[in-house]
């Protein structure tokens, strides 16, 4: 049985799944609510997955960062438009020793977390799952789940594979949870955004889901042509992505489950989306390796628009 202690701050599709797992599995987790803090206090937390659904009919739930105990992992799965919170997020609920594992989307966001905690304490998390919020304290879980982790080091050198690394994985494989180990988050962030980015965009752009785009051989090319320069600036960092990482890409999409992505289930409910932790960051770090991505750029440029078009809207 694990003697570590998880801090969820972000119980939605990706914390709320991931921490209640951890809990079925007998880990000492601690949620931080908000809008769902009096259903999950009172009723616990429902997911209804692939895997087998199940219910916590009792979780400790928190509305606030100073009723928590302080843990030895804080798992950070707020969508990175509320990142300018975590200053305040962050330090009361993290041991002395403790570390944050930041599990969001995009490029550079555990910069901004080292600055808090400092760089020794910082890994980075990459969700490869299908999962939205379907209700209060009820999550909806379609397909995949693996999680990807790596070391953070400055300048995002490769870190290897540590102690503490092996150490959460093993409270996530005891979960029913794949984890693999990185020894680059660099790598493993550019080869997320090869999917982050078409998918998460287009999905936007053109109101369709996984299976439309992948569907039609007009959008199918174009998803490939978005990938390939994220592989061109991931190159120009010294992180090669093979073409056969693209194709496995696109044929693993073509056989999942039809998936709206996070981004469209923002965009559909009004929400900020996070344009600029996947598409602003990855231009300016092109940018600066003097790489250009059109196709890229305006996806930024329209997801911009309808971004101050939906917030003005509701």
């Amino acid at each position: 049985m694990s003697t570590r202690s998880y801090a969820i701050l972000g119980t939605g599709a990706i914390g709320g799944f991931y921490g209640a797992k951890l809990q079925k599995a007998g880990v000492d987790v601690h949620f931080l609510l908000r809008s769902d803090y009096e259903f999950a206090r009172d009723n616990g937390l429902q997911v209804e997955s692939v895997q087998g659904d199940f219910t916590l009919p009792e979780v400790n739930a928190y509305r606030s960062v100073n009723e928590m105990p302080r843990c030895d992992v804080a798992i950070v799965a707020l969508k990175t438009t509320q990142n300018h919170l975590l200053p305040d997020l962050i330090p009361p609920v993290l041991k002395d020793d403790g570390v944050v594992l930041v599990l969001q989307n995009g490029l550079g966001i555990e910069d901004e977390v080292a600055r808090i905690v400092g760089v020794d304490r910082v890994l980075g998390g990459l969700c490869f799952i299908c999962s939205h919020k379907v209700g209060p304290g009820r999550i909806r879980h379609l397909d995949y789940g693996n999680i990807s982790i790596a070391e953070y080091k400055i300048e995002y050198a490769s870190g290897g594979v540590t102690p503490r690394m092996h150490d959460i994985a093993t409270d996530f494989e005891t979960a029913g949870i794949t984890i693999r180990l990185e020894p680059d988050l660099l790598l493993a962030r550019w080869k997320k955004l090869v999917w982050n980015i078409p998918y998460n965009g287009l999905s936007v752009v053109l109101n369709a889901q996984t299976d439309e785009l992948m569907q039609n051989a007009h959008t199918q090319r174009l998803v490939k042509q978005v990938m390939l320069e994220v592989t061109a600036a991931a190159a120009a960092y010294g992180r090669d992505i093979p073409a056969t990482f693209v194709q496995k890409m696109l044929d693993d999409t073509a056989k999942m489950t039809p998936y709206s992505t996070s981004m469209k289930l923002d965009y559909d409910g009004g929400r900020s989306l996070e344009v600029e932790a996947i598409f602003g960051n990855t231009i300016r770090a092109a940018i600066d390796a003097g790489v250009a991505m059109p196709q890229v750029d305006m996806l930024y440029r329209q997801l911009k628009f309808l971004d101050r078009k939906g917030q003005s809207t509701v």
